[in-house]
């Protein structure tokens, strides 16, 4: 992957629009340089040909860093810059002046050419900064005035400086049309710009708002489960305390049904964890081809899980389901497959998205990529393994787990008496929330 192509990949999709936009009008500028400062070689003697190229090109290039600075105002990573809008302004109207001077036009008898030059100079130079100076503000009423107000100017400066009439009247709707044109194409792309933004933050919150409801139905499903026996846990034992002080035996009863119980509890607890951790790995693929698809990435799945065992389909429901979050959260891939390959003794779970991004290692080693060592957790429960790799732009995430346990007592064969999920006689560790993959 070249640099060029490995600085824009790297790149998020709002970033990219606001790359786009921002030499979108470094264009314009050469544009004005080019359209204007060069033909006048044609048309004048050499050195005013010199000066009036240097003029043009010195108001294209303050109008590119205006475009700059009034790009930051809008993304909000600077103050108005409204002194450089003020000498923009001011600007313009030298360079108009001065260059048509320089062409000769004022001076009589003046032939095509000067008329020529200075035309070029009182639309173009006028439409270029007027376009730019729409950049600096967001009121659409303003935007018009300035518009308005740049042709009314330049009609108005058009008859001292030698035009007829009519050549000024032409002028002056030239100016309008392209001045009206370029201060659209800079509301626009503002407010594409913005709208890329917003959409970037919504799909965020969204993913926060998944994270939190998750939260609360997980914090509800515990409520339900614990909430009524641990108040007879509270008020069986409260019992027991006065039989004791009294020196009842029924206190031994009471604390054998507390005892009994908190049993219960934890049992209810465990069942209500692996079902919040158990992942059905049907309904993930299709899930995620839904979701990758309506977030315009070209999705394909191949495979299918039928037959597969429970705790299987589990684990690699979760390499699905958090794959899929690193896709949508991480790089801007245009592609994606998903492809699950059963043989005899094993099966296989490929990812493949083409989003790399712009920091991702083939393999995060300790300390890097939470993400991927909680899916490895995961995948040990069943003796499988995990392999993340970045190859030719394309990231992979494999998962392989075997379909037959090993000889003898592994991560993936229960002990009688034992939990999988943590430490003998100790509840499981609860999940806090959807982990995300971070290649």
């Amino acid at each position: 992957m070249g640099r060029p192509s490995g600085w824009w990949r790297g790149k998020s999709t709002p970033a990219k629009v606001e790359t786009y936009t921002r030499w979108s009008f470094h264009v314009f500028s050469l544009l004005e340089a080019a359209s204007i400062g060069l033909p006048v070689f044609g048309n004048l003697p050499t050195a005013r040909a010199w000066a009036v190229l240097l003029l043009v090109s010195g108001h294209s290039a303050f109008c590119a860093a205006t475009a700059s600075r009034a790009l930051d105002w809008t993304r909000g990573t600077r103050e108005r810059p409204r002194r450089t809008l003020l000498a923009l302004a001011v600007s313009t109207c030298g360079v108009v002046v001065l260059g048509t001077l320089l062409s000769g036009a004022p001076w009589h008898p003046a032939d095509d050419g000067a008329f020529l030059v200075a035309s070029s100079l009182l639309v173009g130079a006028t439409a270029f900064g007027t376009g730019t100076l729409a950049l600096g503000t967001r009121d659409g009423r303003r935007m018009t005035y300035v518009v308005l107000g740049a042709s009314a100017g330049t009609g108005a400066l058009a008859l001292p400086l030698g035009f007829p009439a009519p050549a000024a009247l032409v002028t002056a709707v030239l100016v309008l049309l392209t001045a009206g044109f370029l201060a659209f194409t800079a509301a626009f792309s503002v407010w594409l710009l913005d709208a890329v933004y917003e959409l970037d933050e919504a799909r965020e919150t969204r993913a926060r708002l998944a994270v939190a409801e998750e939260r609360l139905r997980f914090g509800r499903d515990l409520h339900d489960v614990m909430g009524r026996n641990l108040a007879v846990i509270a008020l069986k034992s409260e019992l027991a305390v006065q039989l004791a002080r009294r020196g009842r035996p029924e206190a031994v009863d009471q604390m054998t049904e507390v005892q009994r119980i908190a049993r219960e509890s934890q049992r209810e607890v465990r069942e209500v964890v692996r079902g919040y951790r158990d992942a059905d790995l049907t309904n993930e693929l299709a899930g995620a081809k839904g979701v990758l698809t309506a977030a315009g990435i070209d999705c394909s799945v191949t495979g299918t899980a039928a037959g597969l065992p429970p705790r299987i389909q589990s684990a690699l429901g979760w390499v699905v389901r958090e794959a899929t979050t690193n896709v949508l959260r991480h790089g801007n891939a245009g592609k994606c497959s998903l492809s699950l390959r059963a043989a005899r003794d094993r099966v296989t779970l490929i990812v493949e998205n083409d989003g790399v991004p712009r920091d991702a290692l083939p393999d995060p080693g300790p300390g890097r990529g939470s993400g991927l060592m909680g899916l490895r957790e995961r995948l040990e429960e069943v003796d499988g393994v995990l392999r993340a790799e970045v190859s030719h732009g394309t990231f992979r995430l494999t998962a392989e787990v075997p379909l037959r346990p090993p000889s003898g007592t592994g991560a993936g064969t229960p002990v009688p008496g034992r939990t999988t999920r943590g430490p003998e006689g100790a509840p499981p560790a609860l999940p806090h929330q959807v982990k995300e993959v971070t290649p």
